[in-house]
């Protein structure tokens, strides 16, 4: 199993970026699939979350701005973050859920 994400850069607050996982070696449209960051000195903490059946979740602090969404034909998990601030830097990884296959991470700058 191969996730390679992409899409991480720098913005400045309020900008846009658009995150995106390409998976293979696995049946993506049977797994669930999240997204995690990790900011320096915290811990990771799940950004969101989409199920194999399409039912989302987001962690509060993102909800309104970050949209997550799949592709099951592309095999392609996407983050489109809207409105970025600086407390959203961190190292974004997206991941199989229930599993211990984790993409290798973009990161994510927003300069205030």
């Amino acid at each position: 199993v191969q996730l390679q994400a992409s899409g991480g850069g720098l913005v400045q607050a309020g900008g846009s970026l658009r995150l995106s996982c390409a998976a293979t070696g696995i049946n993506f449209r049977l797994f669930g699939m999240g997204w995690y960051r990790q900011a320096p000195g915290k811990e990771r903490e799940r950004v969101a979350f989409i199920g194999s059946e399409g039912d989302i979740n987001y962690t509060e602090a993102v909800k309104g701005r970050f949209t997550i969404s799949r592709d099951n034909v592309r095999r392609v998990l996407y983050l489109q973050m809207n409105g970025l601030k600086p407390e959203d830097t961190g190292f974004y990884r997206c991941n199989v859920h229930s599993t211990d296959f984790w993409g290798r991470g973009t990161l994510v700058t927003v300069s205030s």
